[in-house]
């Protein structure tokens, strides 16, 4: 087979497969399958439609569902055409959802069914949404999604694309407590592909899952890899255990999944742990995975390959890798430790976060990385973009490190960031809302080490005096006004939270007794 030539848009590899393997099977979800000819197609009508809608060349459209190939074809489509695709957080509640939909001043709104509940109750919050187009899981009779593709003439490219446009905003917890939308060019994630690439090993009738949230880099740009090399892809619409044991029965055994799953399998009992076993590769991320854990999965499922990921959503996705091969390094062991070293193209740096300059090898500082990969900028927020890439080109990731032999090891985070399970959470995101509740003095969020999330939110409360406030009470009050993966699941009440003489918490102090056996600090 000849070559595919190099992409230049995230669509190319798509159009090439199309006409060289057209019968090829593409993705599988549910019931459906569809080859490269017919995913191409819908593509092609969805970005006749798209353009039927008035829409062009900067505009954009927002997709708010569970995993769906639905919002791949959207992305794909609107990319063609010199759109972004804003792909939401369907796990927002309130005006979490209503300020990213306005944020990102998306015109057309594509919907699941089971969240349109959700956008009703904020539908007049939405001023510049003109059109909702409804998506249903199976696609049956009804379904606004399939009605408007078939309705569609199918287009080409917009004339005036180019590398530079954005194509992806993706939403990250920001500074200011509200998410930030992460503007990525075609250029940028067509580099993520190619360099991310490396340590893949990808036969002939292999087959990749898709099971991570699109709504995060490690979802949308993870499944770039089958569009790009050609082969099938399984998507889930969640990745809950059932879902992933039926897409591995039917042949997917590659995959990227945050170490929660795999703690799941292993304790899921010999039959869980037969069945993961079918994973040729097991790529892992988005949470740190302790050790313990890791060589209890290594131990378990010997024939698998694994591959650390570690990344941030400013840069597509991935930026290092610990490849297979130093997983089973037996002259380095201390390496699982790490997070690899940093994929083609890309340069690290150790930087003293207070004077800017480097710091000598294997000493801590702040990672900062530079690459092609890099986001164009943060939506609306030039002073924030400011704040993370420097005028030449280097970017902040507010994550402490340090690089010992060309290894990258991430032990802390000047960022007030938990991950946890995979999801970000920003900590005065949840301070803010927590201060509303009428028993609480003064509140720190911190992320604690957790088995299976890898951290999970902890609240340090002080109540104010003769106030008559319960832990339960305020995990009650966050639940009814945060996401659920952001609400903390224990709370700590003290007299007086600990301050450094000009007044700031001392949150460091507080992490400092849960995360004593660990090693690290995230």
């Amino acid at each position: 087979m000849t070559q595919p030539p190099d992409p230049t848009f995230l669509d190319d590899r798509l159009s090439w497969w199309a006409e060289v393997t057209p019968d090829a099977e593409a993705m599988t979800y549910g019931e459906r399958t569809w080859t490269f000819a017919q995913m191409h197609e819908r593509v092609r009508r969805a970005a006749g439609g798209l353009r039927d809608l008035g829409l062009g060349h900067g505009d954009t459209v927002a997709f708010l569902d569970k995993n769906h190939p639905a919002c791949l074809e959207v992305t794909l489509a609107a990319a063609s055409r010199g759109m972004a695709t804003a792909i939401v957080n369907w796990r927002l509640a309130g005006d979490e959802l209503d300020y990213t939909i306005n944020d990102s001043g998306a015109r057309v709104l594509f919907v699941g069914t089971e969240l349109v509940p959700a956008i009703e109750l904020i539908r007049d919050r939405l001023p510049a949404v003109e059109k909702i187009i409804t998506v249903t899981p199976d696609g049956e009779d009804g379904d606004e999604y399939e009605a408007w593709l078939a309705a569609s003439e199918g287009v080409g490219h917009a004339p005036d694309l180019t590398p530079d446009d954005t194509c992806l905003v993706m939403y990250s917890s920001g500074t200011t407590g509200r998410p930030k939308g992460v503007m990525l060019s075609h250029r940028a994630m067509v580099a993520h592909t190619v360099n991310s690439h490396e340590g893949w090993a990808m036969d002939p009738g292999d087959k990749a899952l898709v099971a991570m949230p699109l709504f995060h880099v490690g979802g949308t740009s993870y499944a770039q890899f089958g569009l790009y090399d050609g082969f099938a892809q399984i998507m889930t619409r969640e990745p809950d255990p059932v879902s992933l044991a039926t897409a591995i029965a039917k042949g997917a055994n590659s995959a990227f999944l945050v170490p929660a799953v795999a703690q799941a399998a292993l304790n899921g009992g010999p039959q869980a742990v037969a069945l993961f076993s079918k994973l040729k590769m097991f790529s892992y991320g988005a949470a740190p995975m302790p050790l313990p854990l890791l060589q209890r999965a290594m131990e378990a499922w010997p024939d698998t390959q694994f591959m650390q990921v570690y990344g941030l959503t400013e840069v597509c996705g991935v930026i290092t890798h610990l490849l297979p091969e130093a997983h089973t390094d037996a002259d380095h062991p201390e390496r699982l430790l790490s997070a690899g070293t940093v994929l083609p193209e890309a340069e690290v740096r150790v930087v003293d976060p207070a004077t800017l300059e480097d710091v000598p090898d294997g000493e801590a500082g702040e990672l900062w990385f530079r690459t092609p990969q890099l986001m164009k900028g943060f939506l609306n927020k030039p002073e924030e973009t400011a704040k993370v890439i420097t005028p030449d080109g280097w970017f902040r990731t507010g994550d402490i490190g340090r690089v010992v032999d060309g290894y990258v090891y991430v032990e802390d985070r000047i960022k007030d960031m938990i991950v946890t399970g995979g999801e970000n959470v920003y900590s005065p995101e949840v301070e803010r809302v927590l201060t509303a509740h009428p028993a609480i003095a003064e509140v720190a969020v911190i992320g604690v080490p957790d088995e299976r999330w890898g951290e999970t939110v902890k609240a340090v409360v002080a109540f104010q005096e003769g106030a008559d406030g319960t832990a339960e009470e305020v995990i009650a009050y966050a639940r009814e006004h945060l996401a659920h993966f952001k609400c903390p699941t224990s709370v700590d009440v003290v007299e007086m939270l600990p301050r450094n003489p000009s007044g700031k918490i001392l949150k460091r102090e507080l992490r400092k007794g849960y995360w004593a056996e660990s090693g690290r600090q995230v």
